[in-house]
């Protein structure tokens, strides 16, 4: 057995960190076991290894730690497994034999403690196995020689966590699920936000029915080869490890004693540093874009919300909830499909084009003139909420503004270049727009229209049957219609607002809804403005009235909309 009962000098050599108060060894009696493990001050400060129990601790950068645990008996099975967290470690693991006193075979008086420490300490042992890196790695031997066994740990890369398990009775215990034959997760479906995973059962959770639940990691970086590593990358200050289960889930020390916050408050210094002369400054990790989910004992799951083309790294962990011990799948990694490669539209010069762009949407427009140009003018009417324009000449950004209404933007030309558009849509909702580029300066498919598109409704004018409005004009001769339909008392101004298109004309409505249609312009922007009374309404009727003013290319602008109602008495 592991850590059975030694004579008093080699006990007290052995545990002499503790103190000079002699103290009993853990045992793998299991009345005695959980006893001595519930009772956690007897290993805060020990460098004894507890049989079949995972501890938990601590190294500084180039310290070395050493742990030690006694066979008494020959050919017995034992396993040793040690994780590292956050660093790789180099560990040793090798034995010696115990004094024929220390045996219990000798005869005569004990030697005297200073020379049974010089005859221990001074031999450098019998090294059993040796490694350096990062992986979670095992010494696993079904006969082992009785002695005293020395665990040497060191990290050379930074201070770092471990964690540390060792048994006497290998093929009972297995608190570490146990992986299937073969351990890959495999990537059955992959989108441009999501992709789902699939893996085989352990069979400690389909064979020997213990409870197992799976843990998926998602992040940009690497793959894990631990849980505790991950737990590690997730902590802001280190203090990661989970309250331990008496006899299941054993940690030597806990925070509060090994001077740790016992919070999770990444601002403040640890309390042992404080105190220490020699104590290392510490700063907080910065926050890694790295996300966890335990998904009980699913073996498919679908992980959603990520990045179009971005590469994730996937593990899996399958961690059995009776000894909150774990292990590793075989990680994996895949890329997210790209975005749909937006089509760019091609633009002909003169002629008008129609645009659609989803809500929060981009659309792309190239305009390739044929001919050598001096200017080039784009003309934009946005029929509904604002969009955001901009404007590149061989990829050099010419303009980049915010349209509403109608606008036009007048740039000097270039020999073969070639102009890109970007159209970003309106975060409210859906945008049409409809937009003309042309070398030719006289070539205006759209009106030209006043800062100021309201209708004036004038309240003094308004009789049983008529209502009077006025509009502003341009300089430019153009052709205005006004055109009324009737609507309930209950109209509003949000109906209204639904209801601007300005991209809308004329022959989208009826004939009897046709007041009339004139032409206006005049030469001082000033007196630009005309009026017209509409006659034949009903009283005490509300009335949605429009203005449409068209352009030489017959192409229509829309006013906005006014709300007139008739009086009911005269």
């Amino acid at each position: 057995m592991l850590l059975l009962r030694c004579p008093l000098p080699l006990l007290l050599l052995l545990l002499l960190p503790l103190g000079a108060r002699p103290q009993k060894l853990p045992t793998r009696d299991e009345e005695l076991f959980q006893l001595q493990i519930r009772d956690k001050a007897f290993f805060h400060h020990s460098s004894v290894i507890p049989d079949g129990a995972e501890i938990s601790s601590y190294l500084f950068r180039d310290t070395p730690k050493r742990y030690f645990f006694v066979v008494e008996e020959d050919n017995t099975p034992l396993a040793v497994t040690v994780t590292p967290c956050d660093a790789p470690l180099e560990w040793k693991l090798s034995v010696q034999e115990l004094p024929e006193e220390a045996s219990g075979e000798g005869s005569g008086d004990p030697e005297p403690l200073e020379q049974q420490k010089q005859q221990i300490t001074s031999e450098e042992g019998t090294e059993l196995f040796s490694y350096k890196g990062n992986d979670v790695e095992y010494f696993v031997s079904s006969s082992s020689p009785s002695g005293l066994y020395q665990l040497d740990l060191l990290s050379t890369e930074k201070d770092t966590h471990f964690k540390v398990y060792a048994t006497t009775t290998p093929e009972s215990d297995q608190p570490y699920p146990e992986l299937p034959y073969d351990p890959r997760i495999d990537v059955t479906s992959l989108g441009r936000t999501t992709v789902t995973l699939a893996w085989k059962p352990s069979p400690t959770a389909s064979l020997l029915r213990q409870p197992i639940q799976y843990c998926i990691v998602i992040n940009k970086e690497h793959n894990f080869k631990s849980l505790c590593a991950v737990e590690a990358k997730l902590s802001s200050d280190d203090a990661f490890m989970m309250a331990p289960k008496p006899g299941l889930d054993f940690s030597p020390f806990d925070f509060a004693h090994f001077g740790f916050p016992a919070d999770n408050n990444s601002g403040k210094e640890r309390g042992f540093l404080k105190s220490s002369k020699f104590g290392r400054q510490t700063s907080p990790k910065p926050r890694v874009d790295l996300h966890r989910v335990c998904i009980g004992n699913k073996n498919i799951f679908t992980v959603s919300d990520l990045k179009p083309d971005t590469q994730y790294y996937f593990d899996m962990f399958a961690v059995n909830t009776n000894t909150n011990m774990s292990t590793a799948y075989v990680g994996t990694f895949a890329r997210t499909k790209e975005e749909a490669k937006q089509k760019t539209v091609e633009l002909k010069d003169g002629k008008v084009t129609d645009v659609f762009i989803k809500r929060k949407g981009a659309k792309f427009l190239r305009f390739a003139p044929v001919s050598s140009h001096q200017k080039v003018t784009f003309s934009v009417h946005s029929c509904l909420d604002a969009v955001q324009i901009q404007v590149r000449r061989d990829g050099k950004l010419l303009l980049s503004q915010s349209v509403e209404g109608v606008r036009q933007f007048q740039l000097r030309g270039k020999a073969k270049a070639k102009y890109l558009l970007r159209l970003k849509g309106s975060k409210k909702g859906a945008s049409m727009l409809k937009i003309l580029a042309t070398t030719r300066p006289n070539k205006q498919s759209f009106p030209s229209l006043p800062e100021d598109t309201r209708i004036k409704a004038f309240d003094k004018l308004r009789t049983c049957s008529s209502v009077t409005v006025a509009w502003l004009g341009t300089q430019e001769r153009n052709k205005f219609c006004i055109y009324k339909r009737e609507v309930d008392d209950n109209y509003n101004e949000e109906q209204k607002k639904r209801e601007q298109n300005q991209c809308l004309g004329p022959d989208t409505r009826k004939k009897s809804e046709k007041v009339l249609c004139k032409y206006f312009h005049s030469q001082n922007i000033q007196k630009a403005v005309t009026t017209e009374t509409i006659r034949g309404l009903q009283p005490g009727k509300s009335y949605l009235l429009d203005v449409y003013v068209i352009g030489h290319g017959g192409h229509s602008v829309k006013y906005q909309s006014k709300l007139v109602k008739t009086r009911k008495f005269c």
